[in-house]
């Protein structure tokens, strides 16, 4: 179960806001500062103070799922994102589904749509938090010591990188933002090369690396470590194609590491199993109000709405209350019959991720009942759901809000991109053992039925990680858009587009994508 820090839910002022003016008024004297240039006049002192930024920093990661009425009008932006253009679900045509969502389904993609500015405004919000948090570790007032400020720039790091690397996977050459910028004038920055990408956030997470903890005690629980760090240094180089780089890294982190599979699959998902030994990194979601998890600051919206903090997702995913089903969820993502039909036989990882018509359906614990035609599929998302979630601790009062963990990266995600960086190293039989041995062992499916390595370990990222993020980002790296979507596919959706109000914004000197 989480563990939750209390004592720092009062900073989120202190290291959200950066004022534009300061107007001190004494006697007779009219002090101003320009108004040309940002100024902060909080400086952090103390460690508690730079615990509660940096956690502001991490409050950005759920603010990419956050729903709100105040800003955007986000909706869950990033399932969108990484889910309804993928070949893993489609609309629920039984559902009134929000008209970007829809559109996605149909690769039909713009730069002046909401996911891309949703999510380009948060990662570029978490960047600008972590800078903020490197700059005053050295700003000569505070009272860390040596070894606090290397673990906080070192933890800072880790954000920055985590921030940028999602950056250059959804539009390929964002601005690479390694400072805090103050000037009014000058605040836009212009495409960064991959080569310069790559390289800073190779930095970031070898500097992390170097400075966090191999692990932190139960009441940080959610914090980055090393060994999350090293990771993630691997997953970058696989994107990279530096396979060596990779190897070493996932090495390092497989032999040395604190990471094994859970024994059960869905132990995974398991509201009273997060921050297991499988979770390289999960977004952490607490209950029943925002205050009572240290990364919740109520980012995309008012402090009303602390009720049902918390990820969306029973709000969005589960079974379409309009379509009949129990307990008012919107049902917008079926799981397709083209994912149902690449489960082999025997395959536990079907049941646990998807419903069909028929099966037990668990209501957010307060209700059991047969799953039945709700969805335009026949099918609807299983997984963080089921009879081992249905605990009513679960979830908010109103039931539109869930508690349970975000798995971002998951040991089983390392091994299997340990696995593809051995195959392009041609260590087929290496690469063969971890997918059989492992992955396959552990949901008591024999040999993969895929003779060829590269068909085998696709095959089996599809089956283990079916709603998790990363099945739009392997379809892009591999490049195989045409093979999943025929004639629909462009080259272009290789990389988003950049949102319309940024190179507005930046007059400019950001350049759009290609083709948009």
């Amino acid at each position: 179960m989480k563990k939750f820090i209390k004592s720092y839910r009062y900073y989120l002022v202190a290291f959200l806001l950066i004022t534009t003016t300061v107007v001190v008024i004494s006697c007779n004297k009219l002090d101003l500062k320009p108004l040309d240039r940002l100024t902060s006049d909080i400086y952090y002192k103390s460690p508690a103070d730079f615990d509660g930024a940096t956690f502001a920093a991490y409050s950005s990661i759920q603010d990419l799922w956050g729903t709100s009425t105040e800003t955007l009008g986000e909706r869950g932006e990033f399932w969108a994102i990484t889910l309804a253009g993928t070949d893993d679900v489609t609309i629920n045509t039984k559902a009134s589904v929000a008209g970007e969502v829809r559109d996605l389904d149909n690769l039909l993609i713009r730069a002046s749509d909401i996911p891309y500015a949703a999510a380009y405004t948060q990662i570029y919000e978490g960047i600008a938090r972590a800078n903020i948090v490197i700059e005053q570790t050295n700003n000569g007032t505070n009272s860390l010591t040596d070894d606090q400020k290397k673990q906080f720039i070192a933890e800072a790091k880790f954000l920055r990188g985590f921030f940028h690397f999602l950056a250059l996977q959804m539009w390929g050459t964002p601005p690479l933002v390694l400072e805090v910028k103050k000037d009014l004038n000058n605040l836009a920055m212009p495409n960064t090369p991959q080569d310069v990408l790559f390289a800073g956030i190779l930095k970031d997470f070898q500097d992390a690396y170097a400075g966090l903890p191999a692990a932190w005690d139960a009441s940080n629980l959610g914090r980055a470590n090393k060994w999350t760090a090293r990771a993630f240094e691997g997953k970058v180089d696989v994107w990279k194609k530096d396979w060596p780089a990779a190897i070493t890294a996932f090495e390092d982190v497989k032999n040395n590491g604190p990471y094994s599979l859970l024994p059960n699959y869905e132990d995974a998902f398991d509201f009273t199993k997060e921050n297991g030994s499988e979770s390289i990194f999960e977004v952490q979601y607490g209950g029943p109000f925002s205050d009572d998890n240290l990364w919740v600051f109520d980012d995309t919206h008012s402090e009303a709405f602390k009720a049902s903090q918390g990820t969306g997702r029973p709000w969005y995913w589960d079974a379409s209350s309009e379509a009949g089903a129990p307990g008012g969820g919107l049902g917008w993502y079926a799981p397709t019959q083209n994912l149902v039909d690449e489960y082999e036989a025997g395959d536990p990882r079907l049941a646990a991720n998807i419903y069909k018509v028929g099966d037990t359906y668990y209501d957010r614990g307060s209700v059991t009942m047969p799953f039945g035609a709700w969805s335009s599929t026949g099918y609807s998302i299983r997984k963080y759901g089921g009879a081992r979630n249905a605990v009513a601790a679960a979830y908010s009062p109103n039931g539109q809000a869930g508690f349970n963990n975000e798995r971002y990266y998951r040991y089983a995600d390392m091994l299997l991109l340990y696995a593809e960086a051995l195959i392009a190293s041609g260590r087929n039989t290496d690469a063969m053992g971890i997918i059989n041995n492992q992955i396959r062992k552990r949901v008591g499916l024999g040999a993969s039925p895929f003779a060829d390595p590269t068909a085998a370990v696709r095959h089996e990222r599809r089956m283990e990680f079916a709603f998790e993020p990363g099945r739009w980002f392997d379809i892009t790296r591999w490049g195989i858009g045409s093979q999943v979507f025929g004639s629909a596919w462009r080259d272009k959706y290789k990389v988003f587009p950049f949102p319309q109000s940024e190179i507005d914004r930046s007059k400019g000197l950001l350049k759009q994508n290609p083709g948009y």
